[in-house]
């Protein structure tokens, strides 16, 4: 892992160096960190929803991964989960074929999240961000 930006109050956020072990350490300061929040309802559908977008960034970017959850407020709201890269190309929704071995990923964060999308990076960087809300059972 690169470094811990925040992990206190309503956001939490990290940054891994873009090789394969970042997949697992992002799954496990995810879950931990939803754990702390008493999110732990959420916690396997959003670390299996992370673990793809890290998938594909290692797949088709270079340079660090940014992993950022965003608590909400509301105990009935919808958490925020984002994952940067510096690949300026947003990824690309496709149907996969049945004996093809990837391409579903993002079928996933669609199928599985309340809403998905991307986004430019933050001000003064490069890349993009690939973000998806999860509700919360109420």
């Amino acid at each position: 892992m690169i470094g811990v930006f925040d992990t206190e109050g309503d956001s939490a956020e990290w940054a891994f160096p873009a090789d394969p072990g970042a997949v697992r350490t992002a799954r496990t300061v995810v879950r931990k960190q939803l754990a702390d929040w008493g999110l732990t309802s959420v916690a396997d559908i959003t670390v299996l929803l992370v673990s793809e977008l890290v998938t594909n960034s290692l797949r088709h970017a270079s340079g660090p991964i940014g992993v950022r959850l965003v608590r909400p407020v509301d105990p009935n709201g919808t958490l925020l989960v984002e994952v940067s890269d510096p690949l300026p190309d947003p990824p690309l929704e496709r149907t996969a074929a049945l004996d093809d071995e990837g391409g579903r990923g993002l079928q996933l964060v669609s199928r599985s999240s309340r809403r998905w999308g991307t986004r430019p990076g933050r001000t003064g960087r490069t890349g993009k961000t690939v973000w998806f809300e999860l509700a919360l059972p109420g």
